[in-house]
């Protein structure tokens, strides 16, 4: 199986990581392109696949990955939509690219698969979600799904789901660092050194964010489980809530999801 990636930035890097990491393809059979040397001269070193500046030459992969930015898709696809070989799978990254629209800039019948992984991807904890169109059998999104889990964990969702994904996972991880980084600056007003104040606010993050998935609990009564009464953590959930901080994660998420259906 030879796997073709037209794009080699961050996300590209880190699905090649985890399918070299896990052993699930040999680096000899992995083939990535870019826009410059620089870069594939960066891949090449780091992880030992081919490389080439040729987008035709990656195209003729099994499975190939459009992994450019989606303001790239147009151009990248009618460089490469001559080249069809049999039974390839080509697999998206982009937002706002559905699968109608992919088989339209091909302009004739393909097997196409979806994907909207996020950056965590890069450290082996990404999520990505999953949407096959018709051509697809099960057999081969199996065989998708089994690349994509060696970053993370992959779901399967149906397409009409796929803005939201955009902003509870895809863009999530903005609003998270940034949820980090006020915490510790927090800190740091009441007196930690800066570097122990992200040590404790992440560590903070991803033990939480494990206790919801390892536990299956509701977050809120993992919440309720640290709001002793009268206690501390009462009061700042208090003060979370008069300032309008649900309103504002969700809001921000209804933006994210609406700029995502109108890309």
């Amino acid at each position: 199986m030879r796997l073709g990636f037209i794009g080699a930035g961050n996300m590209a890097q880190a699905i090649i990581g985890g399918i070299i990491k896990n052993g699930l393809v040999d680096k000899a059979e992995i083939i990535a392109s870019a826009a410059t040397q620089k870069t594939i001269d960066k891949v090449k070193s780091e992880y030992g696949i081919n490389v080439t500046l040729d987008n035709r030459e990656v195209a003729k992969a099994d499975i190939l990955f459009l992994a450019v930015k989606p303001v790239y898709y147009q151009s990248v696809i009618e460089e490469i939509r001559d080249i069809k070989t049999e039974g390839q799978i080509i697999v998206t990254i982009a937002a706002g690219k559905s699968l109608e629209w992919v088989a339209e800039a091909y302009g004739d019948e393909r097997k196409i698969i979806r994907t909207m992984p996020n950056t965590p991807a890069l450290v082996g904890e990404g999520i990505t979600a999953v949407c096959p169109n018709e051509n697809i059998s099960d057999e081969e999104l199996s065989e998708v799904c089994k690349l994509l889990n060696s970053f993370g964990k992959a779901e399967v969702i149906k397409e009409s789901m796929m803005d939201a994904v955009v902003a509870v996972s895809g863009s999530s991880p903005a609003y998270v660092f940034m949820f980090i980084e006020a915490m510790a600056d927090a800190a740091v007003a009441e007196g930690m050194p800066r570097a122990q104040a992200y040590q404790f606010a992440a560590q903070s993050v991803l033990g939480s964010a494990k206790m919801v998935l390892d536990t299956g609990k509701h977050p809120g009564e993992l919440k309720d489980m640290v709001c002793s009464p009268a206690g501390t953590t009462i009061e700042a959930v208090r003060t979370l809530e008069k300032t309008g901080f649900r309103s504002s994660v969700m809001e921000c998420m209804k933006a994210c999801a609406d700029k995502s259906r109108s890309m």
